[in-house]
């Protein structure tokens, strides 16, 4: 059974910072690109950063350059998101996403509520 369990998620002050972890089992950690998204209340999901399969590769959205950073340990099969200099725009909930690179499958985790308000 296929899951991918978030946490770190929590409100915090604008300027603050938090780390999100999303730790998978059940999939072949390595053959997976991992991704975060986001989706604010009203708002349609979108991608915040991504990870390819070995890490030698990632993208981010243009809103978040600069103060997000994704990182992966293939060791524990899990992928992390630091995100500093938050802003109340920052504010949604974090999904974590693993694609497959050797086929088709796709997972998401349940989500994790980041909230940045004083």
């Amino acid at each position: 059974q296929v899951q991918l369990v978030e946490s770190g998620g929590g409100l915090v002050q604008p300027g603050g910072s938090l780390r999100l972890s999303c730790a998978t089992s059940g999939v072949t950690f390595r053959n997976y690109a991992m991704s975060w998204y986001r989706q604010a209340p009203g708002k349609e999901r979108e991608l915040v950063a991504g990870m390819s399969n070995t890490g030698g590769t990632t993208n981010y959205a243009d809103s978040v350059k600069g103060r997000f950073t994704i990182s992966r340990d293939n060791a524990r099969n899990t992928v992390y998101l630091q995100m500093n200099s938050l802003k109340s725009e920052d504010t949604a909930v974090y999904y974590c996403n693993a694609h497959s690179v050797i086929s088709s499958w796709a997972y998401w985790g349940q989500g994790t509520q980041v909230t940045v308000s004083s």
